[in-house]
């Protein structure tokens, strides 16, 4: 029987039930083609107690993210948007040269390179091993572990206490949510403060991004529920940022209770909008299974209808939440003939469940595709500029989410 992460309560409530899925992340290489892959429950839970949504937890992180193939600097938005956090830190925030920063899932140093070349002291907490690499690679110091309080401590022993910590879209991805946000009590000093950006739960429902559901994602968070969390581990919520990135995050301040700041009136105005569409309770939630159908249904359609037109369909962006689709919606390599990426550590692997070929953008367009389905919706500007080539023969964009549309 589920129980909360967070508070310990058995869940009843079924947010949504997208049936079976296999790891959004795990790609298949060409000489496991034509291997099993495991496929997992994927099954979301609504807590009454704390209010957080959430999955299961079938696998452990370790397997999920030890070894993985997402590295953040393949995306020129994702970057330009650490930067502007750098900025945004180092003109609005006093972190500066005698400041320590540290970033926990700090991926390939994506963020921390911008910090670095201010000459500010920054140190990465990252998980897989193979991504570790790179950012050391980059001269980004990065201990590869996974955090939590123990990691923490560890740091403290070797004298590190964090002026500033952040995690961009990992809160979500921690099974022990408890134990992670106590390791940020532990390694922030009294003074320091705290940013966590995440993907906001008022958006998925508001605009049916059921997609960014995957098994990688454990939680999925609103500004009340982590409120909670932060709280119960002796942090304080105190600003809140909204921004544009993953169809609509938000960027939580926090501080240590011991040192508390004055909390914004971002932080009231966000809290209300959420218990406006009823977040905080389960009905809020009632419409999410219907609406994500019917964009399955719209899909299939415009897929179908392109296949007996002779029209040939290829993908962009072999991204987790392009496998959340592609699998809930049942496509597989007769409808959409192979997805292309800038990341070369996928190029040349297939999609889990879904088994369609990842290409370079270079040899998708050899193909000349009639329409691109944009799976990472949330790139959908950069990905049209990128493949601006494909209109030279006629060829269209198209995405998925929230609703059906062919781009021009």
């Amino acid at each position: 029987m589920a129980e909360c992460r967070f508070c310990g309560r058995v869940l009843s409530d079924v947010v949504i039930d997208l049936g079976t899925s296999p790891l959004s992340n795990s790609y298949i290489p060409p000489e496991r083609h034509m291997d099993m892959e495991p496929f997992y429950p994927l099954k979301v839970w609504f807590c009454p107690q704390c209010g957080l949504v959430q999955l299961e937890e079938f696998t452990s992180p370790d397997l999920i993210f030890s070894d993985y193939d997402y590295f953040s600097s393949y995306s020129d938005t994702w970057l330009a948007h650490a930067e502007r956090y750098v900025e945004h830190m180092t003109r609005d925030y006093g972190i500066g040269k005698d400041s320590q920063v540290v970033e926990i899932a700090s991926n390939d140093g994506y963020l921390l390179q911008y910090f670095l070349r201010k000459g500010i002291r920054a140190l990465g907490v990252e998980p897989a091993a193979n991504v570790t690499a790179v950012a050391r690679e980059k001269g980004v110091p990065t201990e590869n572990a996974f955090f939590g309080e123990n990691t923490a401590q560890k740091l403290k022993e070797k004298g590190y206490a964090a002026d500033l910590m952040l995690g961009n879209n990992v809160l979500a991805h921690v099974p022990d949510i408890n134990d992670f946000v106590e390791g940020f009590r532990v390694l922030l000093k009294p003074e320091g403060f705290m940013t966590v950006e995440f993907p906001h739960l008022l958006n998925l429902v508001r605009e049916t991004q059921f997609d960014t559901i995957y098994h990688e994602h454990f939680s999925y968070l609103s500004l009340s529920t982590v409120k909670k969390i932060f709280a119960a581990h002796g942090l304080q919520v105190f600003h809140v940022e909204e921004l544009p990135t993953h169809g609509g995050s938000l960027r939580v301040f926090a501080c240590r209770e011991e040192c508390p700041r004055a909390a914004s009136s971002m932080v009231e105005d966000v809290l209300e909008r959420e218990k406006a569409v009823r977040l905080t309770d389960f009905s809020g939630y009632r419409e999410l299974a219907s609406a994500s159908l019917n964009i399955k249904l719209d899909l299939l359609d415009f897929l179908i209808s392109a296949r007996r037109e002779n029209k040939k369909v290829c993908g962009y962006g072999a991204a987790a939440k392009g496998n959340t689709l592609l699998n809930y919606a049942g496509v597989r390599h007769d409808l959409i003939e192979a997805v292309a990426d800038r990341n070369p550590h996928k190029q040349g692997k297939y999609l889990p469940g879904s088994r369609i070929p990842v290409l370079s953008p270079e040899k998708m367009l050899e193909q000349r595709p009639d329409y691109v389905l944009i799976l990472p919706w949330n790139l959908k500007e950069e990905v049209m500029a990128q493949l601006a080539p494909i209109r030279e023969w006629g060829g269209r964009f198209v995405t998925a989410i929230p609703a059906l549309r062919v781009w021009p």
